[in-house]
């Protein structure tokens, strides 16, 4: 196939000489065409409208309906003059005791509910237990006089002493444990009193506790 591509030229011409081409021929020949590999192709341009799935014509915009969501998963509307709803929590027992706190109970109620239980442990109970409780409840009247006893305070004890009068002695013990711990400042000179008379009155035998009954 070579030899279509050469000229004949001299036919004196050495064995060692070059032969001669034709250019010509081989450029009119219409020989086998390649592929050209090394052309740059542009990246697509995106946009918001549509996604182009090739160039020119072939880029199409996606249908209606994946655009749009599905009916039914739409947001509800939000309007600024509503504000967001909240679900409403049970009342506290702060709550409560704010109520309860427009009125103050009588120190004399919680005396005497207080007394009536030290008198009925007086049959069992050595006479000096007795009487450092009697000082400590003193202690708490002189405190409640003065003012020096916030208005929850004097509400708890009040509720106290009357679980104590109903012979309620673990609901008693869960206020006096709750003053420990809220109002440690104004209870402490005398709530140990309270505590020393709540565990003596757990111990009194049903006919010692008649004493301390409102009905009896």
């Amino acid at each position: 196939m070579s030899d279509r591509f050469v000229k004949p030229g001299n036919q004196e011409h050495g064995w060692n000489d070059p032969p001669q081409f034709s250019y010509g021929l081989q450029k009119d020949s219409g020989g086998i065409k390649k592929n050209i590999l090394n052309k740059r192709v542009h990246a697509p341009q995106f946009t918001g409208q549509a996604h182009p799935t090739g160039s020119g014509s072939d880029m199409q915009a996606p249908p209606v309906a994946m655009l749009t969501p599905p009916r039914g998963m739409n947001p509800p509307p939000m309007n600024s003059s509503t504000p967001p709803s909240i679900c409403p929590k049970a009342p506290s027992d702060g709550k409560i005791e704010a109520v309860e706190l427009e009125t103050e109970p009588s120190i004399e109620d919680v005396l005497e509910a207080l007394h009536g239980v030290l008198n009925a442990c007086r049959h069992t109970v050595k006479k000096q237990v007795c009487d450092d409780v009697e000082r400590r409840l003193k202690i708490f009247e002189d405190m409640w006089k003065s003012g020096k006893l916030s208005p929850l305070v004097k509400h708890r004890m009040h509720r106290l002493s009357q679980d104590l009068k109903r012979k309620n002695w673990d609901a008693a013990d869960e206020i006096h444990r709750g003053l420990m711990v809220d109002h440690v400042a104004e209870v402490s000179q005398w709530m140990v009193g309270v505590k020393r008379l709540i565990a003596e009155a757990r111990t009194l035998n049903p006919e010692q506790n008649n004493c301390t009954d409102p009905d009896s």
